[in-house]
Formats: structure tokens, sequence, C-alpha cells
């Protein structure tokens, strides 16, 4: 996370009551949010099986489901990249330009899932979703539309470029929430690489 968690609970009275953390990669931030919620109180989504098989060895009782999201259910071809991080649906834009190590190294055929058939398995009660899913970010919100008057936070990777080809920009994801009474009020850039970081509130 480019912006600090702690930070942003400090600066907006953050009140955690569940956490959807999309892109789980390696649950990096799970000892930030057990600094204010328990373990069951969040649901991690991720898309590369090796990773939620090494977060369950982990993590004993956490609550992962593998899974790659986007708003609809269609048959698509996963990319995996040498670092894993940036696997994408998506194919690369700039992101070859600024990253020229990364490299896609298969494709995996699958189905995609929607947010809202995942989430609803689960006994919690959802407020801070953060998104981290190179590109589709939008996407995944959009597969779980009916959720987003009950939440109060966002904190979402962001595009203000064609990082990865067809990836939602920065605008959209704005214009979008603001239909449900989201702002932006945090917004952080990594360098030169038109991706970065940005944090909504419902108001």
């Amino acid at each position: 996370m480019l912006i600090s968690l702690h930070d942003l609970v400090n600066k907006y009275n953050i009140n955690f009551k569940g956490i959807l953390h999309v892109g789980a990669h390696e649950c990096e931030e799970i000892n930030d949010y057990e600094n204010y919620l328990s373990r069951d109180k969040i649901l991690w989504v991720e898309a590369m099986n090796d990773n939620v098989d090494f977060c369950k060895e982990k993590y004993l009782g956490i609550n992962i489901e593998q899974a790659v999201i986007s708003d609809k259910i269609e048959t698509v071809n996963f990319n995996i990249t040498n670092n894993g991080q940036s696997s994408s649906i998506l194919e690369f834009g700039l992101h070859s330009i600024h990253h020229p190590q990364v490299i896609f190294i298969k494709s995996i055929e699958t189905e995609t899932k929607l947010l809202k058939d995942i989430i609803c398995q689960y006994d919690i009660n959802y407020n801070f979703i953060n998104l981290d899913i190179q590109g589709v970010e939008l996407r995944a919100l959009k597969s779980m539309e009916e959720y987003l008057p009950k939440i109060d936070y966002i904190y979402s990777e962001v595009n203000s470029d064609y990082v990865y080809k067809d990836c939602n920009l920065i605008t959209e994801i704005d214009d979008y929430l603001k239909k449900f009474g989201f702002v932006r009020v945090e917004t952080s850039w990594a360098g030169e690489t038109r991706w970065g970081d940005a944090f909504y509130i419902r108001k």
C-alpha cells in the first residue's frame, strides 16, 4: 500500500467492521489489518492458486478464496508474470515500458467470478474494500454493485494512463463511485509509472 493504513485510520477516524481484500498476493497487509479487527472479519480473494495455498499454510484460520474477478462470468486468459504481482487478465500497456524486467511467462484459461457471489458466503459486515487486481478494479466494483451502499471506505490501485491495455482509468472509477456517494480523498502515485493508489470515503 502506497498510503499508510495507520495514517488513514488516524486522519479519517476509520471504524472497521469487516474488510474485503481483492488481490491478496501473499496477504502482506494482514498484520496491519489485525491491529484493528480479528482475522475472521477479513476476507481475501486471490487469483493464483499457489498464493492461496501459501497464505492458508502461513496464516491459520484465514478466510481466502481463489478467484479471477471481473464484472461478468466469462472464460478468459489469465496472464501470469515472472514476479507474480503483475499477473492480470489484461495485456501489458505502458507496464512493459516502465517495468521491462517483468514479463508474462504463461497464460491459463479460466472462468471469472463475481464478487457478489463470493462475499455472501461469509458472515462479515464489510465496510472497507482494498482492490489490487491490475487494471480491473472497476470491474470488481461493478461485480458487487448492490453491496456498495453498505461500504464506507475503498482503497484501490488506480491508473492515470493505460498501464495495462484496456484498463480502467482513475477518472472512470471516480465517476462510477460518485453515483454511490464516494469521494476520492487521497491519491499517491508511484513515480512516473502512471499507476498509484487512491482512497475513497462515502460521504
